[in-house]
Formats: structure tokens, sequence, C-alpha cells
């Protein structure tokens, strides 16, 4: 199988490199961060003037009809940049559950401003005591008239604060189904936070909120399927942003033992330490190959109707996780231990990496929901 990256998905990742080396260093995105938005709308335009917020999109849709492999070296640049605006969110989850279930009318009033960078989308799916599960029970959406009424509560919605959109699971007298939402709707109640990596995220309380027939989403009961892809597509990018966010940690403590000095001798010198840095170069790469599986599959059953494709797909995306949570614990804690003291310390990248790394290895599940997940597709 060829591993190489086309010579387009090369360019991309490049521009985006170059871009985030030159324009968001470790200042630039801690100011981000401490502003009112607490994200770069600079860096949001750029990022949707490079074609990131368009590549998973079909053609007639405004987008490349790309899908998770044309982004993996892209998302790898996000994670050793720590990249906070919350692109994942809006064009895999949020984005991609409207360009999947979505009228073409829903499509053309949502997708193009999304594509186009004016636009954000949140995808509000947990709920509080239910953990990783996708189907909503405490979130209900009943028919009024020729809407719809919706009542109950959402946990974590990275990107809520800063959306104009939010798209709602909710269940209702046929099951599992999802709503277009306006963030300053009458009855959406935000409190709002930053997450421990620095992204900005709210818990949502849906009180009375009226929609019009328009804001369902597809069939009604029938969203649970789209809504287990969209995260399955999601979390193979979060692995790739997992992976540049641990060689990045590498790249630093590596330079760190080369530079740092005891009794006058780099510490690099030491076999000990040698034997410890060598264990986390070989968990980034095994967690970098199972992030292209992922993504591969992903892909793969986007595209078939095939129920073993989707299985497959389910599996890979697994097994990257379980190997991302086990890599990220490693190389997260090794990394600040070798650093020492200043490991800990804020003005160190490597301190916000490991907090980085401590997010993504539960986004979407741990280690034990997915190894809980893949013994039940077995």
């Amino acid at each position: 199988m060829d591993f190489d990256f086309t010579e387009e998905q090369q360019l991309l990742a490049d521009s985006v490199r170059k871009y985030l080396a030159s324009h968001y260093d470790f200042e630039a995105r801690k100011k981000a961060i401490a502003s009112s938005q607490g994200i770069s709308d600079s860096a949001w335009g750029t990022f949707a003037q490079m074609g990131l917020t368009a590549i998973p999109f079909a053609p007639e849709d405004g987008g490349f009809g790309g899908g998770a492999v044309d982004l993996m070296a892209s998302m790898e640049a996000f994670g050793d940049a720590l990249v906070v605006e919350p692109l994942l969110d809006n064009i895999a989850l949020a984005g991609r559950l409207v360009a999947r279930t979505g009228s073409a009318a829903q499509r053309t009033a949502v997708l193009a401003g999304l594509i186009d960078g004016t636009r954000k989308l949140a995808f509000a799916g947990l709920e509080p005591g239910r953990r990783y599960e996708q189907a909503p029970e405490l979130t209900t959406a009943r028919k009024t008239g020729s809407g719809w009424t919706l009542d109950g509560h959402k946990l974590v919605v990275i990107g809520a604060p800063l959306a104009d959109t939010l798209v709602v699971s909710a269940r209702t007298d046929a099951g599992c189904s999802l709503f277009l939402v306006a963030r300053n709707a009458p009855g959406v109640a935000l409190s709002s936070y930053r997450t421990v990596d620095g992204q900005r995220a709210a818990d949502i309380t849906l009180s009375g909120v009226s929609l019009g027939s328009d804001a369902l989403l597809g069939a009604d009961g029938a969203a649970l399927p789209a809504i287990e892809e969209a995260v399955d597509f999601a979390t193979a990018l979060l692995c790739c942003d997992a992976v540049g966010a641990m060689k990045s940690a590498n790249d630093a403590t590596l330079e760190y033992l080369k530079t740092r000095k005891q009794f006058g001798t780099p510490i690099g010198a030491f076999q000990a330490l040698q034997h410890r840095m060598v264990d986390m170069f070989i968990a980034c790469e095994f967690a970098r190959s199972m992030s292209v599986l992922a993504a591969c599959r992903v892909d793969a059953a986007a595209r078939s109707t095939d129920a073993a494709t989707v299985a497959d797909s389910r599996r890979a995306v697994s097994q990257a996780m379980v190997r991302i949570a086990d890599a990220a614990r490693l190389i997260s804690q090794e990394s600040v231990q070798l650093h020492g003291g200043m490991g800990m310390t804020e003005e160190m990248k490597v301190s916000h990496t490991f907090r980085r790394l401590t997010v993504l290895a539960q986004r979407f599940g741990d280690a034990d929901h997915h190894l809980a997940r893949l013994a039940a597709l077995h």
C-alpha cells in the first residue's frame, strides 16, 4: 500500500505548516486563547482561504469532495501547533452531519457560510451521566403544531460559544433525530468555559426551544447512524491531531536532552534517558500508523454501504484510539518528566502539549470505551 501523500495533499500540508510557523507560534496562540473569543479570527479566515473548510464536502455543496486522508497531514500540523480553532468540530462533526442528512435547501443555507468561513457550527451531542453514548435520552423534541419544541441538556460542546448554529441531537417518538438550532434562539442558554487545553466550550440548556419544521435534519428518528459515522470520521482526524502533538513533544524533549547539561555533559548522553526517548519515538510512529489506517478505513466506509466495510471502519477507529490513548499518556508524561520542573510551567509549550494530549485521549471515548466497543464488534 502506498502511504505517501499525493502532491496536492503535501502542498496543502506544507502551506498549513508554513502559515502556522510564521503566524501561529506559541506566543500568538496564547494571545488568541486570552482574547474575548478565545480564537484568532484571522487564523480562521486563513484556514477557509486555504480550502480546509471545503475539503470534506461534496462539489455540489461547494466543497472539494475529499476525505479524512486529504486532511491527515494538515491535522498533524494543527496538533503540532496546538491550534485551538475548532476546525474539526465544524467540518468533521456539525458540518458533516448537515452534509449527510440535510436537504438541498439546508445544505445551501448552512454549508456555504461554513466553507467560506463566515459561519461556525457546533454539534451538541453528549448528555449528563451518559459518558460517550451518542443516542440522546435526556434531550427531547416533541411535535407542536407544524414545528418542534426542544428541551434538555448537553455537555462539553466544543466551539458552542463561537457558533452561529448548533446541530442538536434529541429523542423524538420515532427515535434519534437532529435539529438545526440558532445559538441565540429563545430558550437556549449557554454556560461557557475554557477547556484544560485552551478551547472554548459550553454546557447547553434547552428550555422550550421552538423550531420550525425546516429545523429537522433528515428523517425523524433516523439520525443515529449518521451521528456514529460523523463521530468516527472526527475521531480518525483527532488521532492525526494527536500524532502531531506527540511529535511536537518528542522534538522538544529531544532538543532539551541535547542542550541541558549536568556535570558538563548533555543529559541526552545518558543511556537510560536515550532508552526512554526511543520508547517515545516508537510509540509516536505506532500511533501514526494506526491513525493512517483509521483515516483510510473511514473514507472507505463513507463510499460504501457494505456492512462489513462499515464494521472494519469502526474497528480501525477504536484500535487507533486505544493506541493513541496509550501513546499520549506515555509521551505526555515522559516529555514533562524529562524536562524536569520546567516541564510543568506555563511558559513551556510542552506543558500545554501535555494538556492537549490528555484531552484528545478522552475526547471521543477513552481506551476503556474503545476496548469495549472492539469487544462488541468481534
